[in-house]
């Protein structure tokens, strides 16, 4: 599963320079929560990072630090990088470089296991949460775009004169990281993050959370497309910093920002990860009983632009696949609930191939199971599969 080093991609661009400056000191006492924002090389989105970055400073201005610090890695090039803390004082922000990396290895387990161990010696806290900005394509492998089809299907980023969405990573296989080497990275550390939250393309999917269900409590993120802007930090920032993070808020607020957006397509969820196992089990059983044949797949909700269909919402799979057993499907969807307890949408979603396209049924989540597309041609060696087959 892949993480295209693209973060968030904000519309509006404010290439305003880091003011930094200095390496100074930073204070060894533990705080209580460290936020990271990681941002690695995205290929187009670094305007759009400064912005997101401008953003966040802009809730911290408003509401303050008092026991959370905030890190941020930023690709400044294909081939440098900083990671920088932001501080405020009456109400002004400023960043302060902690350190800086030539060529760092952000898409292999030990590049990357060496910038979470930064993030946590700089600024040590009890409970760590995690913003990983780029471009995103769910759990799709590195290896699909390496080597495409013989069709050579187009990714959603690939499209111009149409408005820019993001995923997770870079537009080429060298800048993109696995969905596993992330998580295997933050076991390596020891750390397991109050939320990651993916300011990138289709990584709310099942197969992605599920790969992360030890390394996060939840996980934040879009069904579909997300246009370039991204997250809404301005407005969610005084959520994401709270020492109980207001999921409900969280959702809310992204769908009133983007209800009124210039393009007002969007769509959120929170998925509690404590619960994966036990949804797993229960799939386990429903996929020893039912199964679906090839006229149904047509008619369940897709979240996507792509033909065939790469990501199917999660809910109504399920409930295409127990078909009449009503008790089957009531437990199913009281799981599913506690799974998926926050989430929001507008009236339609994005998508790069196809423009705007009707969400008529939503759970938050999507699920690849049923994809005939070649890009989800591995769909079987992934672990959501395994554990659920």
């Amino acid at each position: 599963m892949k993480l295209i080093h693209l973060l968030p991609i904000l519309l509006v661009i404010g290439l305003s320079c880091l003011t930094s400056c200095q390496k100074e000191e930073i204070p060894s006492a533990n705080s209580e929560r460290t936020l990271f924002m990681y941002l690695p090389w995205s290929t187009n989105l670094t305007s759009y990072f400064y912005q997101n970055i401008e953003d966040m400073e802009d809730a911290i201005s408003r509401r303050g630090l008092d026991k959370e610090r905030v890190i941020v890695f930023l690709s400044t090039s294909s081939t440098e990088a900083e990671l920088f803390e932001i501080t405020v004082n009456n109400g002004t922000c400023t960043r302060q470089i902690l350190k800086e990396y030539t060529r760092p290895a952000f898409t292999t387990e030990e590049g990357l296991t060496g910038i979470l161990n930064d993030m946590e010696s700089f600024a040590p806290a009890k409970t760590y949460s995690l913003i990983v900005g780029c471009h995103g394509m769910g759990w799709l492998p590195v290896a699909q775009s390496k080597a495409r089809a013989t069709t050579k299907p187009r990714y959603h980023w690939e499209y111009s004169h149409t408005p820019l969405t993001r995923f997770f990573g870079g537009l080429t296989a060298e800048y993109q990281t696995e969905v596993t080497t992330l998580a295997e990275s933050l076991s390596n550390c020891g750390l397991k993050m109050e939320y990651i939250l993916f300011d990138d393309c289709y990584m709310s999917s099942l197969e992605v959370a599920y790969d992360l269900r030890h390394v996060t409590r939840h996980l934040i993120a879009c069904p579909t497309e997300i246009m370039v802007y991204g997250m809404p930090y301005s407005h969610i920032g005084e959520y994401l910093l709270a020492e109980n993070p207001d999921y409900s808020a969280i959702c809310q607020t992204f769908y009133q920002f983007y209800s009124s957006y210039t393009y007002p397509y969007g769509t959120i969820a929170v998925t509690d990860c404590s619960r994966l196992d036990e949804l797993a089990l229960l799939m386990k059983d429903i996929h020893s009983r039912y199964s679906l044949d090839d006229s149904q797949t047509a008619s369940i909700q897709r979240m996507d632009g792509y033909s065939p269909v790469i990501f199917y919402d999660f809910g109504d799979y399920v409930r295409a696949l127990c078909g009449d057993d009503a008790e089957q499907l009531t437990q199913f969807e009281t799981l599913l609930e506690q799974v998926v307890p926050y989430k929001a949408h507008t009236e339609k979603y994005f998508t790069a191939a196809r423009g705007p396209l009707p969400i008529e049924r939503y759970s938050g989540i999507t699920t690849s199971a049923p994809s005939t597309n070649s890009l989800a041609s591995s769909y079987s060696q992934t672990s959501w599969y395994l554990a659920t087959h």
